[in-house]
C-alpha cells in the first residue's frame, strides 16, 4: 500500500497493551467511573477533589506503563517514511513520545501537562496534583487541572489536523472507537478528498463501513507487520 502523505490516528486500543484502559470495551472507563463526573467542566466545578484524584490515578498507571510494539511500529514509520507521516492521537499518555514518534499531534491534550483554569497557561506536570496547587503564571490557586480535553471543550490543533487530512493519501485509525467526535468524521473526510483508508482494530469500529481495508487484531502484533510492509515492499 504505497502512499507519500501519510496520517495516522490513534486511539485508546494502542496503549491498551502497555495497560492501560479502553473507555468503551467491557469492564472499561467508561463502566468503572461516571464520566459526567470525572471528564467535563461541570464535573470539576461540582467536585475538583474527585476529578483530580481520578487524573493522580491515571497519572501513575502513565507513569509504570512502557510503549508495546504498536509504539514502537508507528514511530520507526514516521522516521523512515520516505513521505510524510503525520501522528494524530486521542491518547492523552506519551507513550508514543517515549518510543521515539519524532512528532505527535495530541487532539485531547497531555495527561503529563497542567492547565490553569484562570489564565490558560499550561506547563509540565509529573506528580501528584492537588486543591492547593497553584499557577506559576498567575499565582491563582484551585485553578489547576490537567491539560486534558474534556467532554464539552474543544479539542486541540484542529486547523492542523484538518489540513494534514485534508492532503493526505492514505489515512489510517489504528485501536480507535469510531464513536468519538470529531475524531470519528476524520474518516469520512479523508474519503471524500480521493484517500485511501485503512483501520487496524481489535475489532470492527463503529464507522468501519468508511474504511476500504481493515487488519484486526491486538495492535502490538497488526502494527508491526504493517509498517514492514510499508517500509519494505509496501511502497
Amino acid at each position: 500500500m504505497g502512499a507519500s502523505r501519510i496520517v495516522i490516528l490513534t486511539g485508546a486500543g494502542v496503549s491498551a497493551e502497555s495497560g492501560l484502559g479502553t473507555f468503551r470495551d467491557v469492564g472499561g472507563l467508561w463502566d468503572q467511573y461516571d464520566l459526567d463526573e470525572v471528564a467535563t467542566p461541570e464535573g470539576y466545578g461540582r467536585n475538583p477533589a474527585l476529578v483530580l484524584d481520578f487524573y493522580n490515578a491515571r497519572r501513575a498507571n502513565c507513569r509504570k506503563a512502557a510503549p508495546n510494539p504498536a509504539h514502537a511500529a508507528i514511530a520507526r514509520l514516521q522516521r523512515q517514511h520516505r513521505g510524510r507521516v503525520t501522528l494524530v492521537t486521542q491518547n492523552i499518555d506519551d507513550l508514543h513520545e517515549r518510543a521515539d514518534s519524532p512528532e505527535v499531534i495530541h487532539m485531547h491534550g497531555r495527561l503529563l501537562r497542567a492547565l490553569c483554569a484562570a489564565c490558560g497557561h499550561q506547563w509540565g506536570w509529573a506528580g501528584d496534583m492537588g486543591l492547593g496547587d497553584h499557577c506559576p503564571s498567575c499565582a491563582s490557586v484551585g485553578t489547576v487541572r490537567p491539560d486534558v480535553v474534556w467532554f464539552g471543550e474543544m479539542p486541540y490543533q484542529m486547523e492542523a489536523i484538518w489540513a494534514r487530512i485534508e492532503d493526505c493519501d492514505l489515512f489510517v485509525a489504528i485501536g480507535t472507537s469510531g464513536a468519538v467526535y470529531p475524531a470519528a468524521g476524520f474518516v469520512a473526510d479523508a474519503r471524500d478528498r480521493g484517500a485511501r483508508t485503512l483501520e487496524i482494530n481489535l475489532e470492527p469500529s463503529d464507522n468501519a463501513s468508511l474504511f476500504d481495508q481493515r487488519l484486526l487484531g491486538p495492535a502490538g502484533e497488526t502494527v508491526p507487520v504493517w509498517v514492514e510492509g510499508m517500509l519494505g515492499g509496501g511502497e
